[in-house]
């Protein structure tokens, strides 16, 4: 079966735009410009441009494109953004991020599971994003010291709380976007970091796969 997937998937950005998800000029280039179907298990590729989460490897799952962009405009990314992303999955997210700043600026990504932070450096290496965005394996809830301060951060799974590392790692004026378990389900917050403290603003009741944190074995490392 053949698929125009260029055409999927700007029918699918015109949606977005239209449900008032996609806003900004230079998310809607990046998410025209990312081939999902490239990051994506071979079974599901011809569903790629669903707008729905897909199963990846092990539990973890590709998010829906309308919550990709969501998280995306929610940071504001602007050229030479030092982005920091917590669950790396497939690397589609990282890759979106990437072509919103213009591939002018580094996006940083952490993924807990091995078999995950592999399949994501092959998908960005192979399609070219190696040079601006850069995989790591670890507990992305310690965030990544040595590359801070990041202007933005996007957790890719749910927390019962936001980790002290991340909340250290942000930059003054930078913003932090993160799905929190809660009594009654999930939410979707917008932290926003300045001198005087911090600002939280709930975004989108959401359903996101756990944050796992402390599980790597020292023959990964």
């Amino acid at each position: 079966m053949q698929v125009d997937f260029e055409k999927a998937r700007r029918r699918l950005v015109e949606e977005l735009i239209s449900e008032g998800v996609l806003r900004s000029r230079n998310v809607i280039e990046a998410l025209l410009r990312t081939p999902r179907e490239e990051f994506v298990l071979p079974e599901y590729r011809l569903s790629a441009y669903v707008d729905s989460p897909l199963p990846l490897l092990g539990e973890a799952t590709i998010s829906a494109p309308h919550m990709v962009a969501m998280l995306c405009e929610a940071v504001n990314p602007r050229e030479g953004m030092r982005i920091l992303e917590v669950g790396t999955g497939s690397g589609y997210q990282a890759a979106v991020c990437a072509e919103a700043i213009g591939r002018r600026g580094r996006v940083f990504t952490v993924e807990i599971e091995w078999p995950l932070a592999i399949f994501s450096a092959q998908n960005l290496e192979r399609l070219g994003y190696a040079d601006v965005v850069e995989v790591h394996y670890g507990d992305g809830a310690l965030g990544i010291p040595e590359k801070a301060p990041f202007d933005a951060i996007l957790v890719t799974a749910a927390a019962s709380r936001v980790p002290a590392p991340l909340q250290e790692q942000l930059a003054v004026g930078g913003r932090l976007v993160i799905p929190l378990e809660e009594r009654l389900g999930q939410t979707l917050y917008l932290y926003t970091k300045s001198e005087g403290g911090w600002t939280r603003e709930r975004l989108a009741y959401v359903a996101f796969v756990k944050l796992k944190e402390g599980r790597i074995s020292s023959r990964q490392k």
